[in-house]
């Protein structure tokens, strides 16, 4: 664990909210492919990511978890490839709703996290973002547990759920419509107690037939980069690397 950025009296407000992304984006070079998460933090990451091509005629080239992603990115110049036709990543930049310091990520509040998985699945190395008070002792502690399912077996899933002593309840749009992910699904947001076996959890949603993906991200970070109060930015790492 180390400090990378921290807040001068010389920066402005709009330098120190991008203290994070910068330095999410800092290891970037020409020739790398990028996966860029889903969210309002991962947005941050793919304005600084645009910045730094420009300022440093980076040539590189970018697939995007969700449409919303894609827009901002393209809006941006960043040149953006079907992950269908990309075998391999070097970086993920990514926001989190939750993290502890045991690496594990709580994700799914834009529904995305089935996408963003895999994109962490073929990545060299990934990188999620996250202010200070997302920090917890375990994931599930401050937010709830996203589980996205496909529709045609909603009532048993639901039924196998309660069995593992989840409950929840259907996410919906503002509008009261229920809230559709990219890939066509619902999402189940489920409360947790915060002190699950995680592993055993996870292993358990997986098991259950018509459950596409869940929020539970424990293997996938390499490198968690925490926002504090104070405008420095902590990073906790997988393995110990040497600091920017």
């Amino acid at each position: 664990m180390s400090l990378l950025w921290h807040r001068g009296s010389a920066l402005s407000d709009q330098r120190v909210a991008d203290a994070l992304a910068e330095a999410a984006v800092s290891s970037v070079v020409s020739g790398m492919t990028v996966g860029l998460g889903a969210g309002a933090t991962a947005a941050r990451g793919v304005r600084a990511l645009a910045e730094r091509v420009r300022e440093n005629k980076l040539e590189i080239k970018c697939v995007a978890a969700s449409e919303a992603t894609e827009v901002i990115a393209r809006e941006l110049g960043l040149e953006i490839l079907e992950f269908a036709l990309v075998e391999e990543l070097d970086l993920l930049i990514d926001g989190a709703d939750e993290v502890d310091r045991n690496l594990n990520v709580m994700k799914g509040s834009r529904g995305a996290m089935t996408r963003e998985r895999m994109l962490a699945w073929t990545c060299r190395h990934t990188i999620f973002m996250v202010g200070e008070h997302k920090v917890s002792d375990q994931i599930g502690a401050k937010c709830s547990l996203a589980v996205a399912v496909m529709a045609f077996g909603l009532a048993s899933i639901r039924a196998a759920l309660r069995d593992l002593g989840l409950n929840g309840v259907c996410r919906r749009e503002m509008n009261g419509d229920l809230f559709v992910t990219d890939n066509g699904n619902l999402i189940l947001d489920l409360s947790l107690r915060g002190d699950e076996n995680l592993q055993q959890l996870g292993a358990a949603l997986n098991d259950i037939p018509g459950v596409v993906d869940h929020g539970l991200f424990l293997s996938e970070a390499d490198e968690i980069l925490i926002e504090t109060e104070r405008g420095a930015v902590e990073r906790l790492a997988r393995e110990d690397e040497p600091a920017n």
